[in-house]
């Protein structure tokens, strides 16, 4: 490293600086991924951090591991490609008490909740063993925690929030969203519920999402600051049109827009729902995600998504009524696409006989490919870049699946990869089926399947250059914390 390198690192007072929230979705993705994107700008080597993640939207990684698409998207803002250290243990449901649980980017196994808890302390020696090779690497390290500190059935063994700071003694900024109202209580409630050492690691508050005119908070910020001793750093505003990849929630409604409809069935426990954020960007198309119990409305194309339970999701859409939706919809000259687990579905049946997402057993597929899938052990992650076989088009995407496809129906693939071929498209040409995410993010992948699906379009949405402006704009937003915490000693 060379001498002006580390006086550029040395510009920002804080080796290891950690983000934590006073509820989820109060703004910590976003808040760690703007100062990540700060401290780029200011020249210092900075990486990204998030020692435990829950999530079902993934990313694969340089390293061919599997990390949070949150962390994933802060990489990007730090100018670096992911890699499994900047998350080093990742929890993916499959249930409502247990989980897949994945360690530097590989499976290590299914647990139920309250395994999970005694398995932490190993959970933990890999999250410091990834923290210390990034301490060896970077100047700094802004970390991200997980829901809340003010959990304190989790305290015991944390390792998603202040058992980490108090593990590693960095200091930590408390954010909360005035948007969803109560952000003075939920500040003042998450310090009662800490430690008075973990209390005093709060170096000082950041009010998010704010609307309207800021001098009618300043009485409440007065008041906040005289009641805990602490400063409120920065009050960020609500920023509209953020195109930032989500760490889990689905936003399911939108305003309708463009003619041509798509449908998206919202599985209860739907994987990589960022597959479809091309879409919703895209003018001329209305994407809806349909939930439980939700009428079902006409549409141009239907996609079934990934899943982290396909057999628990296709029982779940059979019980909507999807499976008559689907034949009727294809009756009437609709096209369909299958993703992942969603390809899976079209198929005849899947199987498994191993129970790794579940009780061990097969379960009647919807029938519409002529294929099978064995769900097993082993899983596939890859990042892929091959051509459309239905189009002169390249694509670009990744691969997360444990479930491997036999049967007739893939003598006519989708794409070809690397020189083989993937996925299936029927003789018919309705029904398309890939293992691949992220298709609809390659601009010219997004328009050749369009076009097979019957939208004719001109207009290509550059996810890449949205996100940078999203990234940037989010940065412009955090400059005055960012002004402060440099000051700070």
């Amino acid at each position: 490293m060379s001498d002006a390198q580390a006086a550029a690192d040395r510009r920002f007072p804080f080796h290891t600086l950690m983000v934590q929230g006073t509820t989820s979705d109060a703004g910590k993705t976003t808040l760690v991924a703007a100062l990540c994107r700060l401290l780029l700008r200011d020249g210092v080597r900075v990486v990204p951090f998030k020692p435990q993640n829950m999530a079902l939207n993934s990313a694969v990684t340089s390293d061919g591991g599997e990390i949070g698409r949150a962390q994933a998207l802060q990489a990007i803002a730090a100018g670096l490609a992911p890699h499994t250290d900047m998350n080093p243990v990742l929890l993916k449901p499959s249930s409502d008490t247990g989980a897949q649980v994945i360690i530097h980017g590989k499976v290590r196994a299914d647990m139920s909740a309250r395994d999970y808890q005694q398995y932490k302390i190993t959970a933990m020696a890999a999250v410091l063993e990834s923290y210390q090779r990034l301490r060896e690497q970077y100047g700094a390290i802004i970390v991200e925690g997980a829901g809340s500190p003010a959990e304190v059935n989790l305290r015991a063994r944390d390792i998603a929030n202040m058992g980490f700071a108090e593990a590693v003694d960095c200091p930590v900024i408390l954010v909360a969203d005035i948007d969803r109202g109560g952000v003075f209580a939920h500040i003042i409630g998450t310090l009662a519920c800490l430690s008075e050492s973990e209390r005093g690691r709060i170096i000082g508050f950041v009010i998010n999402r704010f609307r309207g005119d800021v001098k009618l908070l300043e009485p409440g910020v007065a008041w906040l600051e005289a009641q805990t001793g602490k400063p409120v750093l920065a009050v960020l505003p609500y920023l509209q049109g953020l195109f930032l990849d989500a760490e889990d929630a689905v936003e399911s409604t939108q305003a309708a827009r463009g003619a041509f409809r798509v449908l998206v069935p919202q599985l209860p426990r739907m994987s990589n729902h960022t597959d479809f954020d091309a879409l919703r960007a895209h003018p001329e198309i209305d994407l809806q995600f349909v939930g439980q119990g939700q009428p079902i409305p006409a549409a141009d194309l239907i996609i079934l998504p990934g899943s982290k339970n396909t057999r628990g999701d296709l029982a779940w859409l059979l019980q909507q009524g999807w499976q008559a939706h689907l034949l009727r919809h294809l009756r009437y000259g609709g096209k369909v696409i299958g993703i992942c687990g969603g390809f899976q579905m079209l198929g005849q049946s899947v199987n498994d006989p191993h129970g790794i997402e579940g009780a061990p057993g097969s379960s009647p597929a919807l029938g519409l490919l002529d294929m099978s899938t064995e769900l097993g052990r082993t899983k596939r992650l890859a990042q892929i870049h091959g051509v459309c076989e239905f189009a002169e088009a390249s694509v670009s995407g990744y691969e997360i699946h444990m479930g491997t496809s036999h049967g007739a129906a893939l003598a006519r693939p989708a794409f070809r990869i690397d020189g083989r071929p993937e996925g299936a498209l029927s003789p018919d040409e309705q029904i398309l089926g890939t293992y691949l995410h992220g298709v609809f993010d390659t601009p010219q992948a997004a328009t050749a399947l369009l076009a097979w699906a019957g939208l004719a379009s001109q207009i290509e949405v550059d996810t890449a250059r949205l996100r940078e402006q999203s990234l940037d704009r989010i940065a412009d937003a955090a400059q005055p914390l960012f002004n402060r915490l440099k000051l700070l000693k």
